[in-house]
């Protein structure tokens, strides 16, 4: 038994999502968050309530002194929490078949 309480020490053990922890997810996606860049502050209220985490702020891009936010669509399943969380209405999820439509058009 330890002499005094400073000497007691607890090891505890922290869960966090990493990003691709059950493979590439992204084809199980029906709906594609995209961001309105011109609308986002760059809170990163996204970042934080993203459950993969596929969200995050790219500091090196100058397209706004904060950075930009990105999205890998490799892991993002599309559940919509971003959107739902997020404080400025930037995210908005988008039928998966629109982009398929916009990628064939492109290939003719």
């Amino acid at each position: 038994m330890p002499d005094a309480k400073d000497d007691f020490k607890v090891e505890t053990w922290n869960s966090k999502p990493a990003k691709g922890s059950a493979g590439k997810t992204g084809l199980w996606r029906t709906f594609r968050p995209v961001i309105n860049h011109e609308k986002c502050t760059r809170c990163e209220i996204c970042v934080l309530f993203c459950p993969e985490p596929c969200i995050e702020l790219d500091q090196e891009d100058k397209s706004h002194k904060k950075g930009k936010i990105i999205i890998d669509y490799d892991y993002c399943k599309g559940c919509g929490i971003c959107a739902n969380e997020c404080p400025q209405h930037c995210i908005d999820m988008i039928k998966e078949t629109e982009f398929l439509k916009d990628e064939e058009k492109e290939d003719k």
